[in-house]
């Protein structure tokens, strides 16, 4: 469709769980700080609704003076916030709603203005039937092909991929022996056999990422814990500075998903810190690591541990420059835009 020939009032609802950005884990909130700010950039009049402070360009509507990650998974917060989001709304005057949250987007049906709402997860089981159902009144967004392949039953109005700040990360070359693992510790993620890799290999690995829910310190516990030794070291939660440390200086990121990834942020942060990825074929994965230039992907865990011993052949230049190009937050509010103006029109 042609460009939009006029700026937007654009409301973006964040989830009420973390900062946008936020301090640490939150790879939604990361985002979002992105796409307000690069709609910002652009003269559209944005306002955020979330949780705690304000930290974007945007205005800012707090749903709770105090972010809720304490209560992540909780219902009563996520109910809570959906309620005060209607209120917001029907005080602001605005020609879209773009939604990440889980339960806001129950009331697009009764708002004077269209509602675009991204899917950040895996559309499968009671949360797909939820998506579906949603799809029907709202302008539903998945974040990868892969995601919108694996649920048909939904009516999607766009693809948009994830960005990040490339400018905003660091970059190296030149790397040590070491690989990483980094992620939210859950048995789809694969740290376990991360290890098993880089053993297998013969390389020291360091893991890191977030484990306080009781489920992940039960994953934790009982299958990565055991693993641990001289050659593999859990590093702990990392703030932003300290993750993008350990990814510039590791010899790749080895990252054996067990499950449909709708997209993978991790991907994006390390390839743009010079930093190639081993993954298997799972999900976005396909679509967001090119084989052979960005790193490896492969059916089978055990075709791994072989391809440490080819990482020469991958450039981190070339890393950096295909986040670059295809995931900058340029084309991710480009493509917003588009979405923005056609549900808009429609």
């Amino acid at each position: 469709m042609p460009p939009l020939d006029r700026p937007l009032r654009v409301v973006v609802v964040a989830p009420p769980y973390f900062s946008v950005p936020p301090d640490g884990y939150g790879g939604i909130e990361a985002v979002l700080a992105l796409l307000v700010d690069g709609l910002a950039e652009r003269g559209h009049e944005v306002t955020l609704v979330g949780a705690g402070e304000p930290r974007t360009s945007g205005a800012f509507v707090a749903t709770f003076d105090e972010i809720q990650a304490g209560r992540l998974g909780q219902m009563q917060p996520e109910l809570a916030h959906a309620a005060r989001v209607e209120a917001v709304l029907a005080d602001l005057d605005h020609d879209v709603v773009h939604d990440h949250s889980a339960a806001a987007p129950l009331g697009a049906g009764h708002r004077a203005a269209p509602t675009v709402v991204t899917s950040h997860g895996p559309v499968v089981g009671e949360w797909g039937e939820y998506v579906t159902h949603l799809s029907q009144r709202t302008a539903m967004v998945a974040i990868s092909e892969a995601q919108r392949q694996r649920a048909p039953q939904v009516r999607w109005a766009g693809m948009v991929h994830n960005a990040v700040d490339v400018a905003a990360i660091p970059f190296r070359t030149e790397k040590q022996d070491h690989v990483v693992w980094l992620g939210r510790f859950s048995p789809d993620k694969g740290a376990h056999l991360a290890i098993e890799v880089a053993r297998s290999a013969g390389r020291t690995i360091k893991l890191a990422g977030k484990c306080d829910e009781p489920d992940e310190k039960r994953y934790f516990d009982e299958a990565v814990a055991p693993l641990l030794g001289p050659d593999a070291e859990y590093v702990g939660a990392l703030d932003a500075d300290d993750k993008y440390e350990l990814l510039t200086a590791a010899a790749a990121l080895v990252f054996p998903l067990q499950w449909e990834e709708p997209f993978g942020m991790v991907l994006l942060e390390a390839m743009a810190c010079g930093t190639p990825v081993l993954s298997l074929s799972r999900g976005a994965v396909p679509e967001v690591v090119a084989d052979g230039v960005t790193g490896y992907v492969r059916d089978d865990v055990a075709d791994l541990a072989p391809l440490l011993d080819r990482l020469d052949r991958i450039d981190p230049a070339a890393c950096r420059a295909r986040v670059e190009e295809q995931f900058g937050p340029d084309r991710m509010v480009e493509g917003y835009e588009e979405i923005y103006g056609r549900v808009i029109a429609d």
